[in-house]
């Protein structure tokens, strides 16, 4: 029995997993390197066993298939981690034939980076090269066998009980292991293949993660709302004690208790001030601050500026990028980790989404994607949250080219609701989608006159190029508003489903003329909430797309219940929380790093170190508890059962 199978596993997988974690930036200096090391340990022995268990000849097969397999499959998750910013995982692979639709990039991203990717295929041409001198394997060993098994479970109990001793902090390794999905942070500190290993055995089995609801049970509705003051909040009538009484599921009552207990958001000034008007709700593909200027954007410089003005928005990135990024802005949720919850949503009753809201109250409701109808199961999702939806491939028709124009979008669909009296459209654009380059963009090939002049790299240039387009849509857009009379009764918002991570940092850092913080800064964004003749309304407090649903909700005066809803209504006077994928947050008193499990206190406030800690700890309860509770809405279908439809 050859112990070389064993060397080459072990080596092979740690080169994968160090290459990886270097070619990514993540960090080696950590607890996470040993973690990998011993979960890699783990699988080298059992990998061997089966080797060595084999007849002759079919070892040599596996050992060849099993090393191709594992350079392809790191060497893949670079790839898509180069184009998505995140790992893909197991649901993701089922649905590869839709990811495939993005193959250009993928090429794009492949011949960007084949330097690297070679270098991830090394040790399988390694095994080529010397393949005469490993030896096949003509007898079986018993013991061991057995002795290779007892090492590999050996190994992994080792590796569990660093987990289980060590730190507990929001992104700890015993965290990651059992109560949070973060692809990230959980390649860093248990490896990609341990975390491979944990996501198909969630996907499999299912995972409930491990929550304390008496924490975060602190502050009960009762104490603050009082029976003749109820009027007074977002909420609707909801008898939590009745739900509980009639309830058997131990998971519905907790999820009940919970959302009992959270505080709503008051109503305000700003209550109602659109009632009855139209709207024009617009997820913008790759939308940052930095490509908005008065010369070359004028029209989204303008509707930045004028009306509501956010000065520290911010749109997360999250694990499905784009898909996420809508099903946070529509519905107010949280994403669940490792799905696409959007599409899972389809089965679910959404009330409080925008196109069901203006549905009940008898508008038009239409929504449009200039790229394919049935990516990322829009097809399912979008009519589900209240909208006759058309995309490339059911009824919307346009120029077969890459990204397409959201002008020529604007110009077919704006006939459809324009002469209606009231109406509500929903747009996700595409014409900001990454790869920006000259060659391979046609909206920065269509706009490039309007940049050349720019002192900025190639790269920059094509990225605001693309946004021009985005301009000349909202120019085209306001302008029809204007020739049918209905720009003083319509409203825009505008919100990017993330920021330009299509642009590697060191162009972001060019395009804003400073060195970009990458936890909390560069997801600095705008939101457009404009109104021809709207005053200039200044609002300084920190807020997300996640607080976009119930903002427009109060603003059009929608009947919602802000317990149930994950973001709040910016302009109440509810506390701010920006909570970020990685679970860092921006609170009133400051802001979480949760990579570096450190919190930096707002400079202005004096406070104590026992306030800081305490205030740590309350804060990442709550964050906990939005991102569990979130996920059991979507799960559980829990609107359904709590509104009795």
């Amino acid at each position: 029995m050859s112990h070389i199978p064993f060397v080459i596993y072990l080596s092979s997988i740690m080169y994968l997993e160090l290459l990886l974690k270097s070619f990514v930036g993540i960090s080696l200096m950590n607890i996470g390197l040993v973690l990998t090391l011993i979960f890699s340990v783990s699988i080298s022995f059992i990998l061997s066993l089966v080797y060595n268990i084999l007849p002759s000849n079919f070892n040599i097969v596996f050992l060849f298939v099993s090393m191709v397999l594992l350079c392809i499959l790191f060497a893949s998750q670079l790839v898509y981690f180069k184009i998505f910013k995140t790992f893909y995982i197991s649901y993701s692979a089922e649905n590869v034939g839709k990811v495939l639709e993005f193959a250009k990039e993928a090429f794009f991203a492949i011949r960007k980076n084949i330097h690297l990717i070679l270098l991830m295929l090394l040790p399988f041409i390694l095994m080529l090269i010397s393949k005469s001198k490993i030896p096949a394997n003509n007898e079986f060993h018993i013991y061991l066998s057995i002795g290779y098994l007892v090492l590999s479970i050996s190994s992994h109990l080792v590796a569990l009980t660093l987990v289980n001793t060590g730190r507990r902090e929001t992104n700890s390794p015993y965290n990651l292991y059992y109560n949070i999905h973060q692809p990230e942070f959980s390649v860093e500190n248990l490896g990609m293949l341990t975390y491979l290993r944990l996501d198909a055995k969630r996907q499999i089995f299912g995972w409930d993660p491990r929550i304390d609801l008496e924490a975060l049970i602190s502050y009960p509705m009762d104490k603050i709302i009082g029976s003749n003051d109820v009027d007074k909040f977002n909420v609707l009538n909801i008898d939590f004690e009745i739900l509980m009484k009639n309830e058997s599921d131990a998971k519905i009552i907790s999820m009940h208790e919970y959302f009992k207990s959270v505080t709503p958001t008051m109503k305000n000034d700003f209550t109602s001030l659109f009632k009855g008007h139209n709207l024009i709700f617009i997820t913008a593909e790759g939308f940052s601050h930095l490509a908005v200027n008065e010369n070359m954007t004028p029209t989204l410089f303008k509707m930045v500026n004028k009306g509501f003005y956010f000065e520290n928005f911010y749109t997360p990135l999250w694990g499905v990028s784009t898909s996420d990024g809508e099903y946070v802005a529509t519905t107010g949720l949280i994403p669940k980790a490792g799905i696409w919850s959007f599409s899972l949503s389809s089965k679910n009753y959404l009330p409080f989404t925008l196109g069901n809201q203006f549905k009940s109250l008898g508008y038009m409701t239409k929504a449009y994607h200039n790229h394919s109808y049935d990516y990322f199961d829009r097809d399912l999702s979008h009519p589900n949250i209240g909208y006759d939806y058309k995309g490339i491939g059911n009824g919307l028709i346009m120029d077969d080219i890459w990204p397409r124009s959201d002008l020529d979008m604007m110009k077919v669909t704006i006939p459809e609701y324009i002469d209606e009296d009231k109406f509500h459209a929903y747009y996700m654009t595409i014409s900001g989608h990454l790869w920006y380059s000259f060659k391979e963009h046609a909206m920065a090939r269509k706009n490039r006159n309007k940049v050349e002049h720019l002192d900025y790299s190639p790269t920059v240039k094509a990225y605001l190029a693309s946004q021009i387009e985005l301009n000349l849509a909202l120019e085209y857009l306001e302008s029809q508003l204007v020739l049918s009379g209905k720009a003083d009764n319509t409203i825009i918002v505008l919100c990017s489903d993330h920021y330009p991570y299509g642009l590697h940092n060191k162009y972001i850092h060019e395009l804003s003329g400073e060195i970009v913080d990458e936890v909390f800064k560069i997801y600095k964004n705008n939101l457009i909430i404009y109104k021809p003749g709207l005053d200039r309304i200044r609002v300084s407090k920190p807020a997300s797309s996640l607080d976009i649903l119930p903002t427009v909700s109060n603003l059009f005066g929608l009947d919602f219940d802000s317990r149930l809803l994950m973001g709040r209504d910016i302009l109440s006077d509810h506390d701010p929380l920006v909570i970020f994928s990685n679970r860092s947050y921006i609170s009133k008193y400051g802001k979480y790093d949760a990579k570096s499990n450190s919190f930096i206190p707002n400079s202005e406030l004096d406070l104590s170190f026992d306030e800081i800690k305490e205030h740590e700890k309350r804060m990442s309860n709550i964050v906990d508890g939005r991102f569990f509770f979130s996920q059991r809405i979507l799960e559980y279908d829990y609107y359904k059962k709590v509104l009795g439809k």
